[in-house]
């Protein structure tokens, strides 16, 4: 789309409903349209030429050229208005790519960065689908990777330091579903190290889809490409599919973007007009969410049925808590809970919820719960469960926007008559946050 008319600068809020879409170029219309088009008339043969060229990275778009769409598997109108209107509502955050799912914009980041030879770097736990991408497709494609335990810094530091070939270093935090933080800073550092001894600069490329883009902002601490399921928070209602990424060098989204082109999955006109009509409101919402997830989590904290409550404001250990207030502004809205009575226990409260819904997924305005270890981190081995933290008996809530007190007393309802010790013969497992 054109650029919009000059403005003085303003706050995000402001921007996400004000940049990236002139009303002169759709009748007028205060909000976009949707423009279902597969191809676009060129304004000449020339024009043509430049954006071909520009495409296939022959070319540069010079600073206010506007240059013509060419076919909708590389843009099109309502893309080029969400890519510009999310911007604003990642710090730091100069350009951003639109996808059809959170996991094609991180299987577009890897394969874009990282090829046969390289090695990645990432932590655990994190969601299962990355996790299978990376073990089930990267691995056996040629391309090493090492894992390190979440929270563990100086293990980060080390295989930062010693990794060969290192193209990629990809975290995810908070972990799923235990919450764990990582030092996106420390990370960061810890890459600048690895240049000045003269090896290779990976780029560090952070999964920000619990926290951001409201309570996180890895591209400030010194990350290079923020990833998200935008089907979460930033969609915010349980109904559409998609991924973003963002970064402060323009250079990582074009590589992206030529990428994408080839992958053919951009995010098409209408979830990307449903999903920019919802930007403004994200912030809202997460706060709202967040205010709920925290009154639940600490409300919980002490219930006799329930071994440990995974929350940030409820870390009883200093480093999980010096990250948290450092790197957060608020603690978010996803609650994980440990029942004493593993997974029976797990399976009655969720059978017995009737406010909540039994789901995967998150960051949607309903409450969701789902049991990991059944459902999004199901294809583990028991050392990956054992690793990651994640029991019989862990159980993850996605705290939605309702009343909270409705939501504290269906949990409280669903967790009566649950087992009030472990079994005898189960040992204490989980990740100590």
């Amino acid at each position: 789309m054109a650029e919009s008319k000059e403005r003085h600068a303003v706050h995000p809020r402001t921007a996400v409903l004000t940049r990236g879409f002139d009303p002169s170029l759709s009748l007028g219309s205060a909000r976009p349209a949707v423009f279902r088009s597969s191809t676009y008339v060129f304004s000449s043969p020339e024009a043509a030429e430049q954006a071909f060229n520009i495409l296939g990275g022959r070319a540069q778009a010079a600073p206010g050229e506007s240059v013509d769409l060419v076919y909708s598997r590389f843009s099109h109108p309502n893309a080029e208005i969400l890519e510009d209107q999310i911007v604003p509502l990642e710090r730091g955050a100069q350009a951003a790519a639109a996808f059809n799912s959170g996991m094609a914009a991180i299987m577009t980041a890897l394969l874009t960065f990282a090829q046969p030879g390289d090695t990645i770097v990432y932590n655990v736990p994190v969601y299962g689908g990355t996790q299978h991408l990376i073990e089930d497709f990267l691995e056996p494609w040629g391309i090493k990777a090492i894992a390190a335990i979440a929270g563990d810094g100086d293990g980060l530091d080390r295989v930062i330091a010693e990794a060969e070939n290192l193209s990629v270093v990809f975290l995810e935090t908070p972990a799923n579903p235990t919450l764990v933080m990582t030092d996106l800073r420390r990370a960061a550092d810890a890459v600048e190290r690895r240049v000045a001894a003269g090896k290779s600069r990976p780029v560090l490329i952070v999964d920000n889809t619990f926290l951001g883009p409201a309570f996180q902002h890895p591209l400030r601490l010194g990350c290079d490409i923020v990833l998200y399921s935008a089907t979460k928070y930033l969609s915010g209602f349980s109904d559409l599919l998609a991924g973003v990424a963002l970064a402060a060098d323009p250079a990582l989204i074009r590589k992206m973007k030529s990428k994408r082109g080839l992958f053919g999955n951009i995010l098409p006109p209408d979830e990307c007009w449903m999903l920019n009509q919802r930007l403004p409101t994200v912030g809202l919402r997460m706060n709202r969410q967040s205010k709920n997830a925290q009154r639940i989590a600490e409300s919980l904290a002490s219930h006799k049925a329930i071994r440990k409550v995974y929350y940030p404001t409820l870390f009883d250990d200093a480093e999980q808590k010096r990250i948290y207030e450092k790197q957060c502004d608020y603690p978010g809205a996803i609650v994980s809970i440990d029942l004493k009575g593993g997974r029976p226990a797990a399976f009655d409260f969720l059978r017995k919820l009737q406010v909540a819904y039994n789901a995967v997924s998150l960051g949607s305005v309903e409450t969701l719960v789902c049991h990991p270890k059944s459902t999004t981190h199901s294809g583990f081995t028991e050392e990956e469960w054992a690793t990651a933290g994640i029991t019989d008996g862990l159980v993850r809530i996605s705290v939605g926007i309702e009343d909270w007190r409705d939501l504290l007393a269906d949990f409280e309802q669903a967790l009566e008559g649950l087992p009030v010790e472990a079994p005898a013969s189960e040992q204490e497992s989980g990740t100590r946050v």
